[in-house]
């Protein structure tokens, strides 16, 4: 399984869902404190969503997502789900997600 990660944001290969609903834009995940985000900034590329789950298919044959903490990420053609890398704190015993 492809998986690659840029900070915060791990996109992985997948079969999106039949179900999947396109969605604007091409913002894949925004910082909670610094209005950073990770997008989609050369190839074509579209974003679906399938209730929480986030989906990036990229049509061209390459496309190339920026973040401004981050250098520059090239994903091949292909269907991919967006998550976002979690930390778990044993001592409140609940997970969160990572932002940056």
């Amino acid at each position: 399984m492809q998986k690659i990660q840029q900070g915060d944001v791990i996109l992985m290969a997948a079969t999106i869902p039949v179900a999947a609903k396109p969605s604007s834009g091409l913002v894949l995940a925004e910082g909670e404190t610094t209005g950073h985000a990770h997008r989609v900034t050369r190839g074509q590329a579209k974003m679906l969503r399938d209730g929480e789950r986030i989906f990036l298919r990229v049509l061209s044959g390459d496309a190339t997502v920026t973040h401004e903490e981050h250098g520059p990420i090239t994903l091949p053609r292909g269907d991919y789900e967006v998550k976002r890398v979690r930390e778990y704190d044993h001592f409140a015993e609940a997970a969160r997600v990572i932002m940056d």
